[in-house]
């Protein structure tokens, strides 16, 4: 789910940074240009882990900045394919579910990617939401949105920045995560401890 990615970067100190240590002032200016950015195909940077090396300090005519070519390593999330991850609800809609891992919400459950049969009861007090049901056994498996969800990284996708949006389009994510919960062991956790406690009785 994590991984070290290292990348060299040219970029500028302002003036006012350069009266601290200049590894810390670099390192502000990293985390600055990409602490919760999102670097396609590399994932979400959530720190940064190192510096490696530090080079340059120039200074050029006119130019107050130190320029300086840096070698660093980032922090990213970025899953795999098939992966499982734990997750919570943050909407249901008859599309499917939007979830959240508490630094990262553009993780999407679309509703083929279900166990099958499941159903959508609309909740007639809130507009396009409502709730989803799994039918096993004759028995309906609820999902409350209050248990954790287990789901598999079925893709990653890194959308191209649009040229344009619609006023009404959700905010544009840099990253998506398209999840399953069709298979055994995935879903709310609440499900298989049910299971689980119905086999022993």
């Amino acid at each position: 789910m994590f991984y070290l990615s290292r990348i060299e970067h040219t970029f500028r100190v302002p003036p006012s940074l350069l009266n601290l240590p200049i590894e810390e002032a670099i390192k502000g200016e990293l985390e600055k240009l990409f602490l919760d950015k999102v670097i396609a195909d590399l994932g979400l940077c959530v720190s940064v882990y190192d510096i490696k090396s530090i080079e340059g300090g120039f200074i050029f005519p006119s130019d107050g900045a130190a320029t300086y070519t840096v070698v660093f390593r980032l922090i990213m999330f970025r899953p795999f394919v098939g992966e499982i991850i734990a997750a919570k609800v943050k909407e249901s809609n008859a599309t499917g579910l939007r979830l959240s891992i508490g630094f990262f919400d553009d993780i999407y459950i679309p509703a083929h990617l279900f166990p099958k049969p499941s159903s959508f009861k609309p909740d007639p007090n809130k507009k396009d939401k409502g709730t989803w049901e799994w039918e096993y056994d004759e028995e309906p498996y609820i999902i409350d949105g209050i248990d954790e969800i287990k789901f598999r990284v079925h893709n990653v996708n890194y959308p191209p920045i649009p040229i344009e949006q619609p006023k009404e389009a959700k905010p544009f994510a840099p990253m998506v995560i398209t999840g399953s919960i069709d298979e055994d062991g995935l879903g709310p956790v609440s499900w298989w401890v049910d299971a689980e406690e119905t086999k022993e009785s």
